[in-house]
C-alpha cells in the first residue's frame, strides 16, 4: 500500500546548473592564469535523431562554460577503417582534451573497437577497459560519465551510502556495471546487482536501502517493489509514443514515479533526474583530463 510519506525530489537540472558554473569559473581562472582552455571533440557518425539532439545538448554545455569544441559529422556509409583513422588523428592532436564518438554507431562499426581506439587520458565519457577499471583504484581516472553523475547526486544530496545496501538493477557497461563498482568502491556500500537473469526481482528491490534502476523499461518499478524510505534512482529514459501524451510522446523513466515516490525518502524523476548529469558529468571529465595534461 503506497504511504503519504514526504519524499525529496532530486533535482537533477539545478545541480548539472551548480556543476557547470563551477566548471565555468575553473575555466575563467585558467584564462586569467594563461593556462590551456579545455577543448573537447565530438565524432557524430549517421543523421539519428536523438543523437543530435544530445550532440547539441553538449555543444551547447562547451559553451556555456567556456570550453573549446570541435564538431565532426560524417556520413553513415563511412567505413570503420576511415573512422579510425579520424580517430587516429584525434588522439594525435595536442591541443584536444576530451573526445567522444557518439553512440549508437552504424552495424558495419564495432563499438568495441572504436572505444578502445579512443586514447584513455581523452576518454572523457569513461568507456575504455582503462578508464573502467580505475574505478577500482585509489586513483580513478576518467569514469564513465552516467555513473559519475549518479555518484555526484548522491553526494550533493548528502545522501549516505557507506554500509547502506545498494541494489543495481541493470548491468550495462554504460550505468549499472560502473555504478555497482562505484558505490562498492567509493560508496563503500553493499551492492547487489541484478539483470534480465535476475529470478524474482522483486525481492531484491524491497531490500534496497538505495535503489537504481538502468534497465530501459519503463514502469518496471512499482511501489510494491520498494520499501518505505528507500533512496530510489530511476538512471532509465525510454520515448513512448501515444495519444494520452500533450505531444504525442512522452520520456518515461523504469520507476512508476506517481505510485512509488511516497514510499520514498529521495526519487529521481525522469526527465529531470539523472539525465542531465550525464552532460555534467562529460564536462568534469574533460575540466579533468586537461587539467592532467595541463596542470
Amino acid at each position: 500500500m503506497v504511504t503519504s510519506a514526504t519524499y525529496t525530489r532530486i533535482d537533477g537540472k539545478k545541480i548539472s546548473a551548480d556543476i557547470k558554473e563551477e566548471i565555468r569559473l575553473r575555466v575563467e581562472e585558467r584564462k586569467a592564469q594563461g593556462k590551456k582552455v579545455p577543448h573537447l571533440a565530438i565524432i557524430l557518425v549517421g543523421d539519428d535523431g536523438a543523437s543530435q539532439t544530445y550532440v547539441d545538448n553538449k555543444v551547447k554545455a562547451c559553451k556555456s562554460v567556456g570550453f573549446h569544441y570541435t564538431m565532426m559529422r560524417f556520413a553513415d556509409t563511412i567505413s570503420e577503417e576511415k573512422l579510425m583513422k579520424h580517430i587516429d588523428h584525434v588522439n594525435n592532436d595536442d591541443d584536444v582534451d576530451g573526445f567522444i564518438v557518439q553512440l549508437p554507431l552504424p552495424e558495419h562499426i564495432s563499438v568495441e573497437k572504436i572505444t578502445e581506439m579512443i586514447r584513455p587520458d581523452k576518454d572523457v565519457d569513461g568507456f575504455t577497459n582503462q578508464n573502467f577499471g580505475s574505478i577500482i583504484s585509489k586513483n580513478p581516472l576518467l569514469m564513465p560519465a552516467t555513473s559519475y553523475g549518479v555518484m555526484e547526486l548522491l553526494r550533493r544530496y548528502n545522501i549516505e551510502t557507506e554500509g547502506k545496501h545498494a541494489v543495481v538493477v541493470g548491468a550495462s557497461r554504460i550505468a549499472g556495471a560502473p555504478l555497482s563498482m562505484m558505490l562498492t568502491h567509493m560508496g563503500r556500500a553493499t551492492v547487489t546487482i541484478c539483470h534480465k537473469y535476475t529470478k524474482d526481482l522483486a525481492s531484491h528491490t524491497r531490500a534496497a536501502d538505495i535503489l537504481l534502476v538502468a534497465v530501459g523499461k519503463p514502469g518496471l518499478i512499482t511501489a510494491d517493489m520498494v520499501k518505505e524510505g528507500a533512496v530510489v534512482i530511476d538512471i532509465g529514459t525510454t520515448r513512448v509514443e501515444g495519444p494520452q501524451y500533450p505531444k504525442g510522446w512522452a520520456i518515461l523513466g523504469d520507476v512508476d514515479f506517481k505510485n512509488v515516490a511516497p514510499k520514498c525518502s529521495y526519487i529521481t524523476p525522469t526527465p529531470g533526474g539523472v539525465g542531465p548529469m550525464t552532460i555534467a558529468s562529460l564536462l568534469l571529465n574533460t575540466l579533468r583530463a586537461t587539467e592532467l595534461r595541463n596542470p
